[in-house]
């Protein structure tokens, strides 16, 4: 086939560009963290006791606002003291596809874990806390999952770069023992909560989540493929002219079927699965499929090259083998599904 039969991607990944916004003073960086310090500390003392057991107590609004820019000034004015690093501009400030994608996939998330909590009669408030829990644990594992699993030698060199995630790298597999230890603490204190019903809903919508991040890849022209002479090959001009497997799109196709899947088994059994059922099957199948589909994607771990299986699918492996061991010596499946007429 010729380079003109194939699609070209050359779309912008920046959606919108404001450029760089000058500040009208230096602000120190340490100052604002300071700030987070005094914020944190000031809000439980301005925090309102609990006056039942189910309800949230949230402090007056300006008491809170209030608060915040006191810390804000308070916290600049220790720092023209004491030495610190000061920016003076912001930007240049980008909004990108990845970014508009990947924010979306929190916010659809969090409709459908509130509609789950609700289908089984749980205070919706606990999802506020669940999603800061898995909120953090996503961007921290993923983050950490790339620097130890894909360059680690890079990241030994330059240390400094691991907080830079604004450069790029974040690893699915490192996302998903993120949000699976975040559970692990999040259950703890909660009541009649166990960690499998809990995971079983919040792979629902993490399924669906990674096929608005995979989509956000596909913006980026990253996450690329082997060379194809397939008919739905791609040509990602950012990169070379050669026509590639968009693995991404592969990988969000992937996500969507098992969204699908989870979805339906839910309500099939009455928004109550067999607890660890939806759990299983997750990793059973989307890690199964993501171990096939590494196979037309580029080696991202370089040290890895050399290996019969990539690094991808070396930590796809264990993940399977728990999500059989699930589904198949954990799972209750007596428990009669919901017969739909």
């Amino acid at each position: 086939m010729q380079q003109s039969d194939y699609l070209v991607w050359n779309i912008d990944p920046v959606a919108l560009d404001f450029g760089t916004i000058n500040l009208p003073f230096s602000i120190s960086i340490l100052g604002i963290l300071a700030a987070l310090v005094f914020i944190y500390l000031g809000y439980q003392k301005i925090k309102p006791e609990n006056t039942r057991q189910d309800e949230e107590a949230e402090p007056p609004p300006l008491k809170f606002w209030g608060l915040v820019l006191g810390s804000f000034v308070l916290g600049q004015l220790l720092f023209l003291i004491l030495p610190s690093p000061t920016i003076s501009e912001l930007g240049p400030i980008q909004l990108r596809w990845y970014s508009l994608l990947f924010a979306s996939s929190f916010l659809v998330g969090f409709w459908l874990t509130r509609k789950m909590f609700i289908h089984a009669d749980r205070d919706p408030l606990e999802v506020d806390q669940l999603f800061f829990y898995v909120i953090i644990a996503t961007v921290l594992g993923a983050r950490l999952g790339h620097v130890l699993f894909y360059d680690p030698s890079f990241y030994l060199r330059h240390p400094s770069e691991i907080l830079a995630v604004w450069h790029g790298g974040l690893a699915s597999h490192g996302a998903a023992v993120g949000i699976l230890t975040a559970l692990y603490f999040f259950v703890r204190d909660k009541r009649n909560m166990s960690f499998l019903w809990v995971t079983d809903r919040v792979v629902v919508v993490v399924a669906i989540a990674g096929a608005f991040i995979r989509t956000g890849n596909f913006f980026n022209s990253e996450i690329i493929g082997e060379p194809t002479e397939m008919a739905w090959g791609v040509i990602f001009t950012r990169l070379d002219m050669i026509p590639r497997h968009p693995t991404m799109l592969y990988e969000a196709i992937l996500c969507i079927g098992v969204f699908a899947i989870l979805w339906k088994i839910y309500k099939n059994y009455d928004n109550d699965p067999p607890e660890g059922s939806l759990f299983g099957l997750f990793l059973a199948i989307l890690f199964s499929g993501r171990f096939l589909l590494e196979f037309t994607k580029m080696e991202q771990a370089a040290f890895a090259a050399d290996w019969i299986f990539n690094m991808g699918q070396w930590l796809s492996i264990p993940l399977i083998a728990v999500g059989i061991w699930l589904v198949t010596k954990k799972v209750d499946w007596q428990q009669s599904p919901e017969i739909e007429s």
